[in-house]
């Protein structure tokens, strides 16, 4: 259990299917916990919440992604909001669309991976992206305030 700055308290499990983002990234399970507790801070929850962060490949959020979107490709992250108020649900996340991803906008793997885990946070939470622009919107201005409270640059800027 941890605690976080504004007395809300995160379990997080992180569970490595693919053992390349651990070679890639030593440290990928705190850094995983770190962006999902900021998250959880800058939304500014203050109650006990646990969540599970899966390290996946592409291939198995492919078979993810046309499951449950229809979408026969793998994504970056899915969320899978549990709808019970304590455990928020499971993010998803596939290292070689992550890793192309970073590569292609010249971002650091892990400032990137910690992007997607906060998104993917908020999404548990109850934000949302693709219902209204001001949806969108609020949703960014949020990541981009934890996101730089993290250190990372603004993930929206155009390089």
């Amino acid at each position: 259990m941890t605690r976080a700055t504004n007395s809300a308290k995160l379990s997080c499990t992180v569970v490595v299917l693919d053992g390349q983002w651990r070679r890639s990234l030593p440290s990928v399970e705190r850094l995983v916990r770190r962006a999902a507790r900021a998250a959880l801070v800058g939304a500014r929850r203050r109650a006990s919440y646990s969540l599970n962060v899966a390290l996946a490949d592409d291939k198995r959020v492919r078979i993810l992604n046309a499951r449950d979107r229809k979408k026969d490709k793998p994504t970056n992250v899915l969320s899978y909001p549990s709808g019970e108020k304590a455990f928020l649900g499971d993010i998803v996340l596939a290292r070689q669309t992550v890793w192309r991803e970073a590569r292609e906008q010249k971002k650091a793997p892990a400032d990137h991976l910690a992007h997607l885990v906060v998104h993917g946070t908020l999404h548990l939470l109850g934000y949302d992206h693709e219902t209204s622009d001001e949806d969108a919107e609020r949703m960014e201005r949020l990541e981009r305030r934890i996101l730089a409270k993290l250190g990372i640059a603004d993930p929206y800027l155009e390089r």
